[in-house]
């Protein structure tokens, strides 16, 4: 007998034979559309609608753009921001990049060291896809998104998502997500309160996060 076993029937004995058999669990829980192996139907108007209400509900700025405004739209919202220095994945597409003349960007190849990504202004990825209905962008640190402390550590992040990215619910999300790659779930700035409630945001990650939802 296991320790488990051993703890479930000592339980079970010292309850005895008279007690009230426990309710019954729903199991109808909400599953994923498809079985996550095709890619993800295009989400409706809708769905990127509830996407943005969500990120802004938890104060992230989200700009949508076409795809050939990528380029404009980070360039404008690194000049907003007044950032000087900004990090970016290696794989991160350069036409993302493209507008940044004037400013200095640094790649994440070979890794930075924890001094210089403290010394970053913010930081341009992707990400691998988003849900709508809790306005989280999920990062798996691959080539265009980079290693965790790359999207930690600056004080600001600027996450390209595109519309094809977006899906509706979390069953729909864990269904297209690997559970063996470094998952990060990003629901808005970093942000906490202490015991009176009182936000202070920038502890645990970026104070400020910019999502540009391209389609």
């Amino acid at each position: 007998m296991s320790a488990r076993d051993e703890v479930l029937a000592r339980i079970r004995d010292a309850l005895g034979p008279d007690r009230a058999p426990g309710p019954d669990v729903p199991r109808d829980y909400r599953v994923a559309a498809g079985d996550g192996t095709g890619p993800p139907a295009a989400p409706t108007a809708d769905v990127l609608d509830l996407l943005v209400d969500r990120l802004e509900d938890y104060k992230a700025a989200v700009v949508r753009v076409r795809p050939d405004g990528v380029a404009a739209a980070v360039h404008a919202a690194v000049a907003e921001h007044g950032l000087r220095r900004v990090g970016a994945p290696a794989g991160l597409p350069e036409e993302w990049l493209a507008e940044l003349t004037g400013f200095e960007v640094r790649h994440d190849e070979p890794h930075l060291a924890l001094a210089d990504l403290a010394e970053l202004d913010g930081v341009v990825t992707a990400c691998r896809l988003a849900i709508a209905t809790t306005g989280t962008v999920v990062l798996d640190a691959d080539e265009r998104q980079g290693r965790r402390a790359l999207s930690l550590v600056p004080d600001w992040h600027l996450c390209v998502v595109q519309a094809d990215q977006v899906v509706e619910g979390v069953p729909d999300a864990i269904a297209r997500l690997d559970p063996t790659r470094p998952l990060t779930f990003v629901s808005g700035p970093s942000a906490t309160s202490d015991i009176e409630l009182e936000r202070v945001e920038g502890v645990h990650g970026p104070r400020t996060l910019v999502v540009l939802l391209v389609a």
